[in-house]
């Protein structure tokens, strides 16, 4: 019999991705959306030509009500759980909405389970961010939180709430510590597909600058369609745990810039420093170990992110017409 997996945040890039492999897999997929959402933002369902194949289904998932009508109606074997308020930039302008909405949905998704079906497997999207500020590299999962954002905060809350519920009632709660991770289906608010649209931009003659923050900064970066891999794979584990999911190296910003600009021929000198454009806190350096995950789950990955850059400059270039 098929398995029905729930995915909320469909509309997010990695949605898209894992809708996209639980398909391959043969499982029914339900993608959560916001009621405004129902017939849109489904970009990636359709590049990735799987809108036919996803039942999209909208739910407040901060509503007791409507989750548990959710759960009942659907029965679900899987749940993995993508939705949340996902900018850092964003968080600290909205710190009350971002902390409520990343650890409040956690709670009734987590407390449903608990009273309706135990033995749904859950998991639950951490985030690298809730690291912050740390001593020493590389990352492990058993390292402290110094979470540097309101965002950060939010995702350091819900993941320990995740880990409460499964120590305390048995569920099977995995969480996934992913860092940054990348894809054509990312939007502009995130910084490498921003920079590479804007560098096509310039190219292209519809800008003469790009305008960037700290570029000195360096991060774990990855692709996506293989970090969702290993979301599937932890829901398949015989027990739940927490794993990183990440490169294993870090790259600056600057490196990232510099590469694309070269590959497109383009001048370096077009990019400019906005200090407004800065984080009120950053974090200088930060890669993680994936040892476990490779080790536990039989994840593969051995991508060099310069790679990946060229993937994404590619499909960003083939869809250029279409943007």
């Amino acid at each position: 019999m098929s398995k029905t997996s729930i995915i909320t945040g469909i509309t997010g890039q990695d949605g898209a991705y894992l809708a996209s492999l639980l398909l391959k897999k043969g499982h029914n997929v339900i993608g959560i959306v916001r009621f405004n959402q129902k017939d849109k933002n489904v970009k990636g369902l359709d590049y990735l030509g799987i809108s036919s194949q996803v039942k999209l289904v909208p739910c407040d998932l901060c509503s007791d009500s409507e989750v548990k009508i959710l759960f009942e109606t659907y029965q679900p074997d899987e749940i993995y759980n993508l939705a949340s308020q996902s900018s850092v930039k964003q968080s600290f302008n909205t710190p009350g909405q971002t902390l409520i909405f990343n650890t409040l949905s956690v709670l009734v998704l987590l407390e449903a389970i608990r009273n309706i079906s135990p033995k749904i497997r859950f998991y639950q999207a951490s985030s690298s961010e809730m690291f912050g500020k740390i001593p020493n590299l590389p990352i492990l999962e058993d390292m402290a939180f110094y979470p540097l954002s309101p965002y950060a905060v939010s995702k350091a809350s819900a993941h320990w709430m995740a880990k409460n519920y499964r120590e305390s009632y048995g569920l099977f709660v995995a969480c996934g510590i992913l860092f940054n991770h990348e894809s054509y289906l990312r939007t502009r608010d995130f910084f490498v597909k921003k920079l590479i649209c804007e560098i096509l931009e310039v190219a292209n003659k519809k800008r003469e600058y790009i305008s960037v923050g700290n570029l000195s900064v360096k991060r774990d970066f990855g692709y996506a369609p293989n970090y969702v891999e290993a979301m599937y794979l932890m829901l398949q584990n015989d027990k739940p745990d927490d794993f990183l999911i990440c490169s294993g190296a870090s790259i600056s910003l600057q490196e990232i810039a510099h590469y694309i600009c070269d590959h497109e021929g383009i001048d370096r000198n077009v990019i400019r420093i906005d200090p407004e454009l800065f984080r009120p806190l950053d974090i200088p350096d930060m890669y993680g170990d994936n040892s476990k995950a490779k080790q536990t789950l039989g994840w593969k990955y051995d991508l060099s992110f310069f790679n990946v850059l060229d993937q994404l400059i590619m499909e960003e270039k083939n869809n250029w017409s279409e943007t």
